[in-house]
């Protein structure tokens, strides 16, 4: 006798796939195994967007910021530019390269920059270069935030230093094969691929999402993005991509670089304990967890999540706070892997030194050794 299955209770309803690799001694890798990793995990996206981010693949143009940005129409890229050369120094500019596949449509214009804030620009001169980092970095996020919110039809995807963002709407390997990612080279690593279910497809909703150094891959929804979205617009971030995961990006650049949280604090914060599990700490716990709770109420992240997030130095993947999406972390020697399928981990390096499952709302934090 044949039984026929219904294909519906095979359905995979944890959505996304996300991928991230790092090797802890800063020694570049092609872009090979970040697409046979999220390649891996096909099935977890339909075609509607996928994306990479790497880290260390400009160290010729390492001590400058660099925008990606795609343009939906070419008077959108001589206002974006005229604005860019009244504010910024450009050292370089090109398109970024890629190659046509015949499968991804509605492409749009995309540009590169390398470039410094203009120092006659700057409202006060740094004393020192701490402070101007810090200041050069306010400078790159308020002009992002005016671009994406007021130039139509223009949006930069990624501006940091040393590090790039690729993404558009397609499955991962046309992605990889558009951008040409195996001829990268970088040390740092992570891959989306796209089941979006109630957002958007278009190229600037495919993750990774980025402000500065930070990108962010995400599996899940986030259904506190209203509240996340107007607390960040307090601190001056808007969220013009028609996707819930751009929030997030946001509250590490606010919490971390801005308000000085270390990236277990900011963990604590996103993806806090309920209050029912703090009531049940021993005094000190319930203390640091009330105080968080009350001071960062509207940046909790609600709903379910597997992100990973990655800066020039760190990794770190972390879940909601009851792990209604997956993510599996292992590694072998110097690399260090997180994704949400074994699977995904296992087709680049089988053999490994270790391997786990993160728990609920704990950080998985992997950082260069030097």
């Amino acid at each position: 006798m044949v039984i026929h299955i219904d294909e519906r209770i095979h359905k995979v309803p944890s959505a996304c796939g996300v991928t991230g690799i790092m090797n802890t001694k800063g020694v570049r890798m092609s872009g090979n195994d970040i697409t046979s990793s999220i390649c891996n995990m096909m099935f977890r996206g339909n075609g509607l967007g996928s994306g990479y981010a790497a880290y260390g693949i400009y160290p010729e143009y390492k001590d400058y910021f660099c925008f990606h940005i795609m343009y939906g129409k070419e008077s959108s890229k001589e206002a974006a530019e005229t604005y860019i050369n009244n504010n910024f120094s450009v050292k370089y500019a090109e398109p970024i390269p890629h190659k046509y596949v015949k499968t991804l449509k509605h492409v749009p214009i995309l540009h590169r920059y390398f470039l410094t804030p203009r120092e006659d620009r700057m409202p006060v001169k740094p004393s020192n270069a701490v402070e101007k980092e810090a200041m050069d970095q306010d400078y790159v996020l308020e002009r992002v935030m005016f671009i994406n919110k007021n130039i139509g039809d223009a949006f930069i995807f990624s501006s940091g230093k040393d590090m790039g963002a690729f993404k558009g709407v397609g499955y991962p390997d046309e992605i990889s094969e558009f951008y040409k990612i195996p001829e990268y080279k970088g040390y740092l690593w992570t891959a989306h691929n796209r089941f979006p279910t109630n957002s958007v497809a278009w190229w600037g909703g495919a993750h990774p999402f980025g402000i500065l150094d930070w990108t962010v891959v995400h599996n899940g929804e986030i259904s506190s993005y209203g509240i996340n979205r107007r607390y960040l617009e307090n601190f001056g971030y808007y969220c013009t991509l028609s996707t819930d995961t751009e929030v997030i990006s946001y509250l590490f650049d606010l919490l971390v670089r801005k308000h000085g949280l270390s990236f277990e604090d900011a963990s604590n914060v996103l993806a806090a304990p309920f209050w029912s599990q703090i009531e049940r700490e021993d005094p000190v716990k319930k203390d640091y967890y009330t105080k968080l709770r009350m001071i960062y109420g509207p940046a909790l992240l609600n709903g379910p999540f597997a992100i990973i997030v990655a800066k020039n130095k760190t990794m770190i993947g972390l879940n909601d706070r009851t792990k209604l999406r997956p993510l599996v972390a292992g590694r072998k020697g110097d690399n260090v892997y997180i994704a949400t399928e074994e699977a995904a981990i296992r087709c680049v390096n089988w053999e490994l030194d270790e391997i786990w499952m993160p728990n609920s709302g704990e950080p998985v934090i992997v950082e260069l050794k030097d």
